[in-house]
């Protein structure tokens, strides 16, 4: 199995650091069946570790968003395991995993997916209003003032730019502080300016709130925030990549580019 490392350490003293993290074992996903089956997912075995931000990179058709989506119980494996910290998600009965990625795990996308009749606080704490739960209001206050929404949590979507409401996004998939936060193309619908700065708020939420962070990517100065990069080819693990940089990224993934 292949584990992702740290690469880079916050200055200073260390942030309090989730328990889990995530993990697959022998994750294989077939798509069909018979002559027409795909198998996008060939018994992948990789780390997400626990207080660190991994980036998921890999040719179209690599498997980088099953992986994700496997990973953060939103698809079903084919065959192997999926664990949220020490929870099995495919031993679990549909409620159990339902209350699992509400609590445990964030999610953030290219499109926002928040509801325009609600305030930016609102959408905030959705994930524990749906829960039955109160929201730690010293926890609230952190995430908005590390992702500088202070002033704007008043507002709805409409009144916010696209970079203030993928902020408002992170700042819901965080606000459960969750075992680990799925990041899928976050900047895909961002300008190159709006995009650093999502980026570098997914940098500070691993460095300053001890978040574990997981993105799928395809631009390499995107991936050069992580901590480590994840190579995916033909539905397998092709290599990781510690303390990368946009430059060793890019050529990483010009060789893979070239095989396929």
């Amino acid at each position: 199995m292949k584990e992702t490392a740290a690469a880079r350490k916050p200055p200073g003293a260390s942030p309090p650091r989730p328990s889990g993290s995530a993990h697959t074992e022998r994750l294989t996903k077939v798509h069909g069946s018979g002559p027409m089956a795909v198998r996008a997912l060939d018994e992948v075995s990789v780390v997400f570790p626990a207080g660190r931000f991994t980036a998921i990179m890999g040719p179209s058709g690599a498997g980088k968003s099953t992986l994700m989506h496997c990973a953060a119980g939103l698809e079903d494996a084919t065959s192997g395991k999926v664990f949220v910290g020490d929870e099995e998600l495919g031993a679990l009965s549909d409620r159990r995993l339902t209350r699992l990625r509400r609590e445990r795990i964030g999610f953030v996308f290219q499109a926002f997916n928040l509801l325009p009749t609600l305030t930016a606080r609102d959408n905030i704490v959705l994930p524990m209003t749906l829960a039955g739960r109160t929201p730690d209001p010293e926890w609230f206050d952190t995430v908005v003032r590390v992702l500088r929404l202070g002033d704007r949590v008043a507002h709805r979507p409409a009144e916010l730019s696209g970079g203030q409401q993928q902020r408002v996004a992170l700042a819901r998939a965080l606000i459960t502080r969750p075992d680990i936060v799925f990041a899928d193309e976050p900047t895909g619908n961002l300008d190159s300016r709006t995009g650093a700065e999502v980026l570098t708020l997914l940098r500070g939420a691993v460095d300053d709130l001890g978040q574990t962070v997981a993105m799928v990517t395809h631009d390499p100065v995107a991936a050069a925030h992580a901590d480590a990069v994840v190579f995916l080819a033909d539905g397998g693990v092709d290599d990781v990549v510690d303390g990368p940089t946009a430059d060793r990224v890019l050529d990483r993934m010009r060789e893979l580019g070239g095989r396929s």
